[in-house]
């Protein structure tokens, strides 16, 4: 009767199960993963960035998560996994069933019954155990379903590396791969028996089991799937002794968020892709993400000019900032000048509003009053140094004012033929300003904006660099505009004017034009910025980007061809499909004509030879390089401009500080010339140092075909009357040449003051 009784119980409950199990399969005990999501499951990957020489910048995403093979997998890491978790594995179709049933009669003490399969159909479908007793069976229910439907559409091999690569094992690192760069700094294939060990044993309890953590613990964990791969003949015994007595020894290394590729670009790069997968769903019908459907993209980008454009900002701020530091001695509003307390009090505060700590202390309901108060407590702050990180007791209120007297810049290199951007600084230092200095601050662009006011006096007036113009005061209601060296009379060419950046000259070229047409120009070479329809946009008034400036440029050196300066070359989808291809240059959209943008390098060539960037040929030794740019500085010496062209590369410079108030208080130091041009030069210099191939001394501006042209030698002209008599001179500059500087120092009357 016992056994009567035995049999009956034992055949009811396994009818029972497979009631239940039917009926979960078919949906009735809750809805079921589509057959799309079984046989495509969610594996979020992250999106690779490279620069234009196939070297990996960064990744965004979501999880952070490579993806690998089943061949790329150690040996030793597939053996512990099966010892530890699921020794019949390649056995069982999903469910284990002797495993299952210890498990119930033990009440889960002698180990657990998920199988690989179930654990990888939880992670994949169920996710997080619920803590409701009832809900957590009806998950269970469904794992063993969605394991069993796994087994039937994938290989033992697929099922082992879809469950490593979803596996979460903390900080940022989901699956084997990025686990094993986290802990260990080396990828999955390089993990010794012993680093396999311990990341099987963190599966059972990533929080638990972890080696940064809990050593202790995790070495225990370690040890025991040691023990287990030894039970299991994985491995002999004198092997597993020696692994016995091992330390843990990690190399931790966190996987940031875009992993490292938290960088001034990175905004303007997200917007570009995100309108290349916008134009190919529209295209396609396929939505794709940028943050998890692995994609590589490929950008123009060069890691090498990157790195010297960032140690010439590096190397030339680091200097004017002790020279700056040194004349803010005596000052007692350091390091604003020229404005009352009121208004320092309104920007510094202005400044508060906007930090963390203020948002913090207002959500608590605290009073402004109150709040001010806090600020001007000393607490231990991180401060940012030329010299590196160092940590001071300082009040916040303080904090802010030493922030905004940290000169700051941004630079904007470009390939001249395609548009595209291969060095891209934003500031001094990501890590302490994130703000991009490039794309979104807007500053008073001084005599920098002169070259498209000449532009359109060539292309609009037919005007020559020879034309002459009246260097006479000039007056247009109460706007009167000065020259820097307060002289005046006679006759100026286009070519002097430029070259001199007389304001005068400028002054009548946009009486003669008006603002409109100028304005036009500067929209078919790109910007977009409000600019004002007022005489004074001549001499630079229009606060405008470093990325407009230097695309429009950009423009002269394209020989009148306008492209959209761009930092994405292509898009790659997980299998190699192109998702966006490179630029068309058939879209160039044509400004002016060759002969003009000719011209405007050959004015902007004397600006170099003997104008207000000529320290270019006497400090630093440009001879025998054709170079073109302009020099700009605005208002009270607030913002210092430098845009220089080679005949492949276009290079934009803005150095200034986070408010305009912040300045020096003399042309001598505050001028373009000596704020921005020595990072060109420097940067310029590691670029035919080090990358010859594609810089070097023989690139020249081509003259266009059937130029007809002879203006090299206007008569009288003020470039001939500083020709050199002897040959032996000729790469000679006077002393006296560095030390006038025409372009820097806009004085006006009765109007708002702006610069050469």
């Amino acid at each position: 009767m016992l056994l009567f009784y035995f049999w009956f119980f034992f055949f009811l409950g396994i009818s029972i199960l497979f009631i239940i199990f039917y009926a979960a399969s078919k949906g009735y005990l809750g809805n079921l993963p589509s057959t799309k999501d079984i046989e495509k499951p969610t594996m979020e990957v992250g999106s690779e960035v490279y620069d234009t020489n196939g070297i990996l910048l960064g990744k965004f995403f979501s999880e952070n998560r490579t993806l690998i093979t089943y061949k790329q997998l150690p040996k030793n890491f597939v053996n512990a996994l099966i010892a530890k978790e699921d020794i019949r594995f390649k056995y069982h179709s999903g469910i284990d069933i002797k495993s299952l049933i210890r498990a119930i009669l033990s009440l889960g003490k002698k180990g657990g019954g998920s199988t690989i399969s179930q654990q990888l159909a939880k992670l994949l479908f169920t996710g997080t155990s619920a803590k409701n007793k009832l809900q957590r069976i009806h998950q269970k229910l469904l794992e063993w379903v969605m394991a069993v439907e796994l087994e039937k559409r994938y290989t033992k091999e697929e099922i082992i590396t879809m469950y490593c690569n979803k596996f979460d094992f903390l900080y940022n690192a989901k699956g084997i791969e990025t686990a094993a760069h986290t802990y260990f700094n080396k990828t999955a294939s390089e993990l010794n028996l012993g680093e396999c060990a311990t990341l099987v044993g963190m599966l059972e309890n990533p929080s638990l089991y972890n080696p940064k953590m809990y050593p202790n613990r995790a070495k225990k964990q370690r040890n025991l799937v040691l023990h287990q791969m030894n039970k299991y003949d994985f491995l002999n015994m004198y092997k597993y002794k020696k692994e016995l007595k091992k330390p843990i020894i990690i190399n931790f290394k966190i996987q940031k968020k875009d992993f490292e590729l938290l960088t001034y670009y990175g905004d303007f790069l997200k917007k570009e892709i995100q309108e290349a997968l916008d134009a190919y769903e529209k295209r396609t019908g396929e939505k794709l993400n940028l943050y998890s459907s692995g994609l590589k993209i490929y950008t123009s980008i060069d890691a090498k000019m990157q790195d010297y454009a960032e140690k010439a900002v590096k190397k030339h701020l680091s200097q004017l900032q002790i020279l700056f530091n040194n004349f803010q001695k005596k000052n007692k509003n350091a390091p604003f000048l020229n404005i009352s307390p009121e208004k320092t009090k309104r920007i510094l505060i202005s400044a508060m509003h906007r930090t963390q700590f203020y948002q913090y202390l207002k959500q608590k309901g605290i009073t402004e009053e109150k709040i001010i108060e806090e600020f001007k407590k000393p607490k231990y702050i991180k401060l940012f140094t030329w010299n590196g990180e160092k940590k001071v007791l300082m009040s916040p209120w303080d904090f802010i004012r030493y922030q905004k007297s940290i000169i700051q810049a941004g630079l904007l290199s470009i390939e001249s033929s395609t548009g595209y951007i291969k060095a891209w600084v934003g500031g001094i230092d990501f890590n302490y300003f994130q703000y991009d200095h490039v794309a979104k601050t807007q500053r008073q662009i001084g005599s920098v904006f002169k070259p498209i006011l000449y532009a359109t006096a060539i292309n609009e007036l037919h005007y020559t660099p020879c034309t002459k113009i009246s260097n006479e005061k000039f007056h247009l209601g109460k706007w009167s505009p000065r020259n820097s060296n307060g002289k005046y009379g006679g006759f100026l060419t286009l070519k002097d004017g430029l070259a001199q950046s007389v304001n005068t000259i400028s002054a009548r070229l946009i009486s003669q034009m008006t603002p409109g047409p100028v304005i036009r120009l500067a929209r078919k070479m790109g910007i977009e910025s409000i600019i004002p329809e007022h005489p004074s946009i001549a001499l630079g008034s229009a606060d405008l980007t470093l990325y407009e400036m230097t695309g429009a440029f950009n423009t002269f050196t394209n020989y009148g061809g306008y492209i959209k300066p761009s930092i994405l070359v292509k898009i790659e989808d997980e299998y190699g499909k192109f998702i966006k291809e490179p630029i068309d240059l058939s879209s160039i959209r044509q400004v002016f004509s060759e002969e003009v943008a000719y011209i405007m390098l050959k004015l902007m060539q004397g600006v170099v030879q003997y104008g207000t960037a000529k320290r270019l040929l006497k400090k630093y030794n440009f001879f025998g390089i054709d170079i073109a740019g302009k020099t700009g500085t605005s208002n009270d010496n607030s913002d210092g401009w430098f845009i220089g062209m080679i005949p492949n590369l276009t290079t934009g410079i803005w150095v200034g500080w986070e408010d305009r108030f912040a300045h020096f208080d003399n042309i001598k130091l505050g001028q373009g010339a000596n704020m921005a041009l020595p990072i060109w030069a420097y940067y310029m210099q590691s670029l035919y140092k080090y990358m010859r191939l594609i810089y070097h001394e023989n690139l020249l501006f081509h003259k266009p075909e059937n130029y007809q042209y002879h203006w090299d030698h206007c008569e009288e002209n003020f470039s001939k009357k500083n020709e050199h008599k002897d040959e032996k001179e000729k790469n000679t500059v006077k002393e006296e040449d560095i030390i006038i500087n025409f372009d820097e120092n806009l004085n006006t009357e009765n109007n708002k003051d702006y610069d050469q």
